[in-house]
């Protein structure tokens, strides 16, 4: 993938012991949420100048890893500060199936953690950052804890939410306000795991309510199709989804 290419070209020679898998352009930060430890990845934007504003990047259900690290230093280098958020807590980053779940599972079934996380991990970005609007992205558990953002922080200098092959549905008792900011959807047609029609249904719900959003599904695309080197990653729709999100980022962070 040129893209890619590109970027580890660029990535500078900052190796850190916590992300074994290479050099990368940014740095580890360490911070805390209602008295426990987080450690996220904080990729500055390139170049001489302001940012062009703040992405907060929510992590799959393997935790942080390099995968966020990457897309990090990729936005990093088309001018925006990004930081990778921890949900977990550092040093965890479950191996197996089964840890995935029941981490993922512990935040879906509380949300008030799940917010309070994301929340804290904005605040450390926040202290690293000086842009002031922010767009709150994520990839698969990411675009679920990205629509949960959405449905109930405050909008206040948040300027718009993307879920890439996230968990799409509402849960119950939760609704989108009227003034939630832009959102955008970016699903694959093939995704046995959120299917398009949950999709469909989101994009339906925003219509009815005024609210600003786009929805783009790639045919043939599997569940988590933008990760690179994984049997499920298809290129078509990583580099389309990408060009998509790129402009969705010039027309709400300028």
């Amino acid at each position: 993938m040129q893209m890619r290419k590109r970027l580890m070209a660029a990535a500078g020679t900052a190796s850190l012991a916590l992300f074994p898998g290479g050099a990368f352009a940014g740095e580890s930060v360490d911070y805390k949420v209602e008295d426990s430890d987080y450690q996220g990845y904080y990729a500055p934007a390139s170049g001489d100048g302001e940012p062009a504003g703040l992405v907060l990047i929510i992590h799959d259900w393997d935790g942080l890893n390099d995968y966020e690290m990457e897309r990090a230093d990729m936005l990093a280098e088309l001018g925006y500060d990004a930081f990778a958020v921890d949900l977990y807590g550092a040093g965890n980053r479950p191996e197996s199936t089964e840890a995935k779940k029941a981490e993922t599972n512990k935040l879906y079934e509380d949300r008030e953690a799940m917010r309070a996380r994301i929340v804290g991990g904005l605040e450390a970005a926040r202290g690293q950052s000086d842009a002031g609007q922010a767009v709150i992205i994520g990839y698969c558990f990411g675009g679920a804890a990205a629509m949960e953002a959405a449905r109930s922080i405050s909008a206040e200098n948040i300027a718009g939410y993307a879920a890439f092959h996230g968990g799409l549905t509402t849960p119950e008792g939760q609704s989108y306000r009227d003034d939630t900011a832009p959102i955008l959807i970016l699903q694959g047609g093939a995704d046995d795991s959120t299917p398009p029609s949950e999709a469909y249904e989101l994009a339906d719900t925003l219509e009815k309510q005024g609210i600003t959003y786009g929805l783009h599904v790639y045919s043939g695309a599997p569940h988590a199709f933008t990760v690179f080197g994984s049997d499920r990653y298809q290129q078509r729709a990583d580099e389309n989804s990408w060009l998509v999100f790129q402009q969705f980022l010039k027309d709400n962070l300028g």
